[in-house]
């Protein structure tokens, strides 16, 4: 069976991203591909589901396969073997996280195998073709990454493990195929302008400055023992006296150690670089109307009176503003191509024949 080729990372470059396209991640996985989105739309339908076009009944398969069938995607046959190669490729990969049962998976595996193998139907029909050339450049790369030293080791390590070389080149060849044509059909047709980025980030600046950094100090004055009003009023004479001198030129720092009675006094008042919402409402308010550089007037809150200096802070400006109007535009072409691909893949499925003959196969 094909539960053998659990152990050796062979299998795993070798097969890796052939039984799905490389832009379409395997269950619960998460990456970036830099010439390609980030992720994929989730699959068009979930199985075991039977289809057909125009009153057609599906093509038996070809008489050459022994295996079991668990699927027909117009004359192509989907095999028990090839799922359970999936999963066992996808298992290894997380097997340090909980995994889904496995009736769970050879769902899930099957309705993307049928979307994959719609997808190298629809490029043949394209006339996209693969050149031995490209087949040979991606198994080197993958050669490589496996750092192994030539294309000789690579084969005798498939030799070993039974797996046939034609298998591997036809499975990228597919592959190719298939980030081709959704290249052409979907990726090349989705756009993202500047105005949508601009109105993206007005409709959603707050939620976008909450992931931005500040860096503050901070002096604490407690209200001494005594009559309560008393107390705050002289606290309150203390911190404006020490804001006084502070903004003639007394060290923030040195200060902070003497007078301070905060925990962060030790460390001259220094609370470190903060994301935003990580304190008060009330006291981040105070911080960050200061521009840098700047002291505050005494704020005065349950336990006293602060004084707050703003170290620095990142802003939706200059090239922070530009790394965010990057992240929208990504954020936008994504929810654009998951979209896209979702209507082009449901479109080449209503006109493909399609049997899925799940129930009792496992």
């Amino acid at each position: 069976m094909i539960w053998r080729f659990l152990g050796p990372s062979l299998l795993i470059l070798a097969f890796a991203g052939c039984s799905m396209p490389q832009w379409m991640p395997l269950v619960g996985e998460q990456q970036i591909v830099k010439d390609e989105p980030p992720k994929a739309a989730p699959p068009t339908s979930t199985v075991p589901v039977r289809l057909s076009s125009a009153g057609q009944k599906p093509s038996p398969p070809d008489e050459r396969v022994t295996d079991r069938v668990l699927a027909i995607v117009n004359n192509d046959a989907i095999t028990l073997s090839e799922i359970q190669e999936a999963i066992a490729v996808y298992k290894y990969e997380n097997r340090d996280r909980a995994s889904e049962s496995s009736d769970q998976l050879v769902q899930q595996f099957l309705t993307r195998m049928i979307d994959s193998r719609l997808q190298v139907q629809e490029a043949e029909r394209e006339k996209i073709v693969i050149e031995e050339r490209e087949i040979d450049e991606e198994l080197a790369d993958r050669i490589t990454k496996m750092n192994m030293k030539s294309k000789e080791e690579f084969e005798a390590a498939l030799k070993a493990q039974g797996i046939p070389i034609a298998a591997i080149r036809k499975r990228v060849a597919d592959e190719l195929r298939r980030s081709r044509i959704v290249s052409r059909k979907v990726r090349l047709r989705v756009s993202v302008t500047e105005e949508e980025v601009t109105q993206y980030l007005e409709a959603n600046r707050p939620k976008l400055e909450t992931g931005l950094a500040y860096h503050a100090r901070h002096i604490l004055i407690l209200p001494e023992t005594g009559a309560e009003d008393a107390a705050w009023e002289n606290a309150r004479i203390r911190a404006e006296l020490i804001r006084s001198q502070l903004l003639e030129g007394a060290d923030f720092a040195e200060f902070a150690k003497q007078y301070s009675r905060d925990a962060s006094a030790r460390d001259g008042g220094d609370l470190g670089t903060l994301k935003r919402g990580e304190l008060a409402q009330d006291i981040e308010t105070q911080i960050l109307s200061l521009a840098p550089g700047k002291i505050s007037s005494p704020y005065r809150s349950p336990l006293g009176y602060h004084i707050f200096r703003l170290e620095s802070k990142e802003t939706l400006e200059g090239e922070g503003l530009g790394r965010v109007r990057t992240q929208i535009r990504e954020i936008l072409f994504r929810e654009k191509f998951d979209t896209r691909l979702d209507a082009w893949l449901k479109e080449i499925k209503q006109r493909a024949v399609i049997d899925v003959r799940l129930e009792g196969q496992l």
